[in-house]
């Protein structure tokens, strides 16, 4: 018995992939389209349509252009040249001639530049010497305030442990006393005399004069296209955004009023230093010719403001120039404020391409579906005969199986169903195909029959 039920059911499987593969390549489904004559949902219709086409075709395939392979990838190289001589007026009425070996500190980077336009040298040598007054760690009184201290990063050398206490002077006729003052600084090894920031800076003149030259090379591997961002037959220049548009050499003062539109700030910048961003932006269109394509400059000011009081204002570093005089090491210590000029590349080309237009024509077709989609809801759940319009439209069949069906069923109806649709000899030819009763509970014209299973009326 047990191998008979087995038996059905692999038979009842095998024959449900069957049925599934003979209606999946030999029926068609097609939706149900129901025609509603109403003129006022078919102006919306075609109103929602018309402005679909518009923005398709004017913003997406025109000025989108939607109609060409797009590529961002782009290979870029950059070069910078600086031209200009500027000067320092020192304290004792001096005048120091700077030039661009000296203002442009390191010689070369990447994508970047820096100008030196204020600074603080300071002549050391190796020796011991007293501690700066600004850290204030160094304030003693005895030698024993200055052991075990710990490391302060104020600090300018290793502490010897002493303390120098100096002499007292007479204001008034200038003699020195030999009284010492009651507090002094803790003596260090080291780079002698420390640095002290409260000394008049050097500031470099004629900054906003100088001018920079920008050479850029640039390539989109994807079209195989080189190209840069100088004109055939360069003449001397100075970028104008109307006169010389096409210029690459531009003035400090221009990137400077472009990137902080206050002089106070810009003056400011100047002194303690700054960072400016220089963008690069190309847009080709290569079915004009890679000639036509000009880069688009724009400036930016990176760092933060001085009116906002942050911790750390503008940009500065430190470096030293060294050498031997007397075989005793000496250097030159450098607080270098400036500009920083940081170089930013982006581009994007594109060129006709059949296959981009082809699916960008299809998604296109795709997006009109929308307007019969708002429609839709206006018509079945906004307009006055919504639910007249749903009774046309949906279609609601109810699939009941025999096992379904048979569960709500008394047990004598069960036996009297099974009686009329069973054949007691056990055969499968017979007893698989059960056939549809005359009082099935789908109406007249719309009976609905799945495989070999019949739908039984629960009202007999």
């Amino acid at each position: 018995m047990d191998s008979n039920l087995s038996f059905k059911h692999r038979y009842h499987i095998g024959k449900s992939v069957k049925n599934f593969l003979m209606g999946y390549f030999t029926e068609y489904e097609t939706p149900k389209i129901v025609l509603i004559h109403s003129a006022k949902h078919a102006i919306l219709l075609r109103i929602i349509q018309i402005i679909m086409l518009i923005y398709s075709i004017v913003y997406l395939l025109i000025y989108q252009k939607g109609y060409q392979q797009q590529s961002t990838a782009i290979v870029s190289s950059v070069t910078l040249k600086l031209k200009g001589i500027g000067y320092v007026q020192t304290t004792e009425n001096k005048t120091i001639i700077i030039d661009v070996a000296d203002y442009i500190i390191p010689p070369s980077e990447n994508n970047a530049v820096f100008i030196m336009t204020n600074f603080i040298q300071t002549d050391q040598t190796r020796s011991t010497c007293a501690e700066s007054i600004k850290v204030k760690e160094a304030r003693c009184k005895h030698d024993n305030d200055c052991f075990n201290k710990t490391f302060s990063p104020k600090m300018n050398g290793r502490w010897t442990g002493r303390c120098l206490l100096s002499p007292k002077t007479n204001v008034i006729n200038g003699t020195i006393k030999n009284t010492k003052t009651p507090t002094g600084l803790c003596e260090y090894a080291g780079w002698c005399p420390p640095e002290d920031d409260d000394i008049s800076t050097m500031l470099v003149q004629d900054v906003p004069s100088f001018t920079i030259f920008i050479k850029n090379f640039i390539e989109f591997p994807v079209f195989r296209v080189k190209h840069k961002n100088m004109v055939d037959e360069l003449k001397p220049c100075i970028f104008h955004p109307q006169h010389h548009k096409d210029c690459p050499i531009f003035s400090i003062n221009y990137i400077m009023s472009e990137a902080e539109k206050n002089i106070t700030e810009r003056n400011l910048m100047l002194r303690h230093g700054g960072v400016i961003r220089i963008k690069l932006d190309w847009d080709c269109n290569l079915d004009r010719g890679i000639k036509l394509c000009k880069p688009k400059y724009s400036f930016a000011r990176l760092d933060v403001p001085f009116h906002e009081e942050p911790f750390s204002i503008g940009f500065n570093f430190r470096y030293a120039s060294h050498w031997k005089y007397n075989q005793q090491n000496v250097r030159t210590l450098t607080k270098a404020f400036g500009l920083r000029l940081i170089i930013a590349i982006s581009g994007r080309a594109g060129k006709f391409g059949f296959i981009t237009l082809t699916l960008n024509i299809g998604s296109l077709v795709g997006i009109f579906g929308l307007a019969t989609f708002l429609c839709d809801i206006a018509l079945l759940h906004l307009s006055k005969k919504a639910h007249t319009y749903r009774n046309h439209i949906f279609e609601i069949v109810h699939l009941r199986t025999r096992a379904i069906s048979a569960i709500a069923l008394p047990p004598q109806f069960i036996r009297k169903l099974d009686a009329e649709y069973s054949n007691s000899d056990s055969d499968l030819d017979a007893q698989l195909p059960y056939k549809t009763p005359e009082t099935s509970p789908a109406s007249t014209g719309k009976r609905v029959t799945i495989g070999p299973v019949s739908y039984i009326n629960t009202d007999q």
